[in-house]
């Protein structure tokens, strides 16, 4: 049974891997199309669509009477966004080369937001209703800004660099491939969530270990467009999926449960995970503030990082 399990999920990362490509393939195509810089469609389309499977699961948990998804899930996520999944993708496709914008604004964005969470969990241990709804409105207020500065940007360009050829263009071909590439996506992570599980009550494998495994398996999505999206030179997509997806994770992610009903607090979340993901969002701006890029030496860093911070994880959970 657990020789088919694995075959069957190392067919899911290659369908993953696949379905990645045409995603991003189509995003960037249909960005081009309708006039949209890469930084935005990483921060609004490419962030919020590989991050469904979080916020699907997280809904999911909530409707079926366990809220108890924990905000440290939430930063855990964030941090391996950072100090895995963009860390691994310059370190193996890197340089990964930043506009000033990505760190100005949306790192930057991105910073607040983790300030904003571990300023709630501190004061009320919880995210309430009131968290929920200062959340959901401070993204909608900064989506609205994104648009607005996109807006300004295209009005001082003397020609629309975006624009591709039409003559060639079918728009109805790539919705259909940009959906087809985020079904795959859906599907082949799906696949490896289940294996994942499987697997580890085969092995008989803690679940804590098993926990572990399950979010790299719902954050594969973003791992793998972030990685093929560096491979393809698309930097500004890469790291806008990083940062959307993080402030997506926290100001929807918890913004949209917390409405309806309380999301428990982990004390690991306030003594460890917030501060950790303040540090590390930090070291990242700081990072690419220096060169506008994130070399492979950078990116190893911040994967050093994110070993350390994940070695004392795991030796707190035990320890607790």
């Amino acid at each position: 049974m657990w020789i088919v399990l694995i075959i069957v999920l190392l067919a899911a990362f290659l369908l993953v891997l696949k379905a990645a490509e045409i995603f991003v393939n189509n995003l960037v195509d249909l960005g081009s199309y309708f006039g949209v810089s890469e930084i935005l469609l990483g921060i609004t389309a490419s962030a919020i669509g590989t991050s469904l499977p979080e916020f699907g699961s997280a809904m999911i948990a909530i409707l079926t009477g366990n809220p108890d998804i924990g905000v440290g899930t939430v930063l855990g996520a964030n941090m391996w966004n950072i100090g895995g999944i963009l860390a691994i993708s310059a370190a193996v496709a890197g340089p990964i080369l930043s506009q000033r914008v990505a760190f100005k604004r949306d790192g930057l964005m991105a910073l607040i937001t983790a300030v904003i969470l571990l300023a709630f969990i501190v004061v009320f241990r919880e995210i309430n209703v009131f968290a929920g709804i200062v959340l959901i409105a401070a993204y909608g207020i900064y989506t609205y800004f994104l648009f607005i500065h996109e807006k300004k940007e295209k009005e001082n360009q003397k020609e629309d660099k975006f624009k591709i050829n039409l003559t060639t263009f079918n728009l109805s071909k790539k919705v259909f491939g940009l959906l087809l590439g985020l079904l795959g996506l859906a599907i082949g992570c799906r696949i490896i969530v289940y294996c994942t599980v499987e697997l580890s009550v085969i092995f008989s494998l803690s679940a804590m270990f098993a926990g572990i495994l399950l979010a790299f398996g719902t954050t594969s999505p973003e791992f793998f467009t972030v990685l093929t999206s560096a491979r393809r030179g698309l930097s500004s997509l890469a790291i806008g999926t990083v940062l959307g997806s993080n402030i997506f994770n926290i100001m929807i992610g918890l913004g949209v449960p917390a409405l309806l009903v309380t999301v428990p607090v982990d004390n690991l979340a306030i003594i460890y995970d917030g501060p950790a993901l303040i540090l590390i969002t930090i070291l990242l701006l700081f990072l690419l503030s220096r060169n506008n890029k994130l070399s492979k030496r950078e990116g190893l860093i911040l994967l050093g990082i994110y070993v350390i911070y994940l070695s004392f994880r795991i030796f707190m959970m035990i320890s607790t």
